[in-house]
């Protein structure tokens, strides 16, 4: 048991190594504030959707669009039906916004959708119609100055844009909850922190800007991975370009509450990252030697160790265990190691659950005696992606698929 105990300290070690950056940047919010604006003028902007089967929600993002206090003949919606068997193109054609409509069988997710809506939008408006895009899940709605904000950002002369993402159904369930909690620390405490010392803050999927002359320069969106954020991200970061985050830019979408969603989900998650991680570890490593060290350093802390070391300690526990047993250890004795091993772990998530609800207790959509159980529950929810990721380095044929959003009023619904 004692050798168990050592490999857990080792593993415990390399892991807070690893990861001890994440605790700074929970401070740093505390003690320096994201920079001021500089002077800014006006954008002409097109927001993108890419929507597959998505008729019952996509009208709410519309209306929120239409809703911005910015200029609205200064943004377009461009909405990619992307291999769509319901009337998600006739909606959207009906509310007015330009509709592209994509049937591929092969080519098949988010990347290759909007790499085409891109496509058919320079074909139509002209290469330098917009200065920049802005890219939105169908399901997600903005407040009312989202783009006045995220202008501002923009025009402080940053290539790429990411935001304050929150949740609109935070209180249906503890997988919901999770995943909201996941983005509000997200954004909050990794973007946010990295904006404020000068890092270089993340995509993630969804509430996004690009620049025009960014498309241009890619050639599109040749990202096709199962997680294209990530790979846009990491070859944006190898390049150097310019990445900003605006808090006052906030959006809410419909988290999965549902538990094999919920799986299937980040199981694409995972595998995504495992793909990014292989495909840019080298050049991300060759980064670690230059003046892009703190952002290629964060960029290979977020998409791969956490699997490795998370799974490392869980197979050696169960080994471990096992090897005792078998030695006439008692049950209570063998189990002491992987219970320290998980109640530390715990205990560290723990910190950052609390100091995010506590801090975005008002912008949090629940009853606050949820917001409390959540934040206990949230270590159980990163704990379940250790079998996630093990089956993920294992699984090949992990795909996107359908995940079934609510309207609006059925995702605001709340315990009162």
């Amino acid at each position: 048991m004692q050798t168990l105990s050592i490999i857990n300290l080792v593993l415990g070690i390399l892991f807070s190594l690893c990861y001890a950056f994440q605790f700074i940047y929970l401070v740093v919010p505390f003690v320096k504030k994201l920079p001021a604006h500089k002077e800014s003028k006006l954008h002409r902007f097109a927001v993108v959707v890419c929507a597959r089967n998505e008729e019952n929600v996509i009208a709410n993002l519309v209306e929120s669009i239409r809703a911005q206090d910015y200029p609205s003949e200064l943004i377009d919606i461009i909405l990619v039906a992307d291999n769509c068997t319901d009337k998600t193109a006739e909606v959207g054609r009906a509310l007015g916004v330009t509709v592209f409509e994509r049937f591929n069988s092969e080519k098949i997710g988010k990347g290759y959708a909007l790499d085409f809506g891109l496509a058919k939008t320079a074909e139509t408006f002209g290469e330098d119609h917009f200065d920049a895009f802005i890219v939105f899940d169908a399901d997600n709605i903005l407040e009312s100055n989202f783009v006045t904000e995220i202008n501002k950002t923009f025009s402080d002369g940053y290539e790429v844009v990411t935001c304050y993402r929150n949740s609109k159904n935070y209180g249906e369930s503890w997988l919901a909850a999770g995943t909201g909690l996941w983005f509000l620390r997200d954004s909050k405490y990794l973007n946010g922190s990295r904006m404020r010392i000068g890092a270089c803050p993340q995509v993630a999927g969804t509430g996004f800007l690009f620049s025009n002359s960014i498309r241009k320069e890619y050639g599109g969106w040749p990202f096709h991975t199962l997680t294209e954020d990530y790979e846009f991200t990491c070859y944006s970061v190898i390049r150097g370009k310019k990445f900003g985050y605006c808090e006052e830019a906030r959006f809410y979408d419909d988290q999965v509450s549902d538990f094999a969603q919920s799986w299937n989900q980040r199981l694409r998650w995972c595998k995504g990252g495992l793909q990014s991680f292989a495909k840019f570890w080298k050049p991300l490593g060759r980064g670690l030697f230059s003046r892009k060290f703190v952002a290629c350093y964060d960029m290979i802390m977020s998409i791969a160790p956490a699997y490795f070391l998370s799974i490392i300690a869980c197979l050696v526990n169960i080994v471990g265990a096992v090897v005792l047993l078998c030695t006439g250890n008692g049950v209570a004795e063998t189990l002491l190691p992987f219970a320290a091993l998980a109640a530390g772990a715990y205990g560290l998530v723990l910190i950052h659950s609390l100091v995010t609800t506590i801090t975005e207790w008002k912008h949090i959509r629940t009853t606050p005696f949820k917001k409390i159980l959540y934040a206990f529950t949230f270590p159980i929810f990163l704990m379940t992606f250790i079998p996630i990721a093990f089956i993920a380095i294992f699984k090949r044929n992990v795909s996107w698929k359908q995940i079934h959003h609510k309207s609006l009023d059925e995702s605001s619904k709340e315990d009162k």
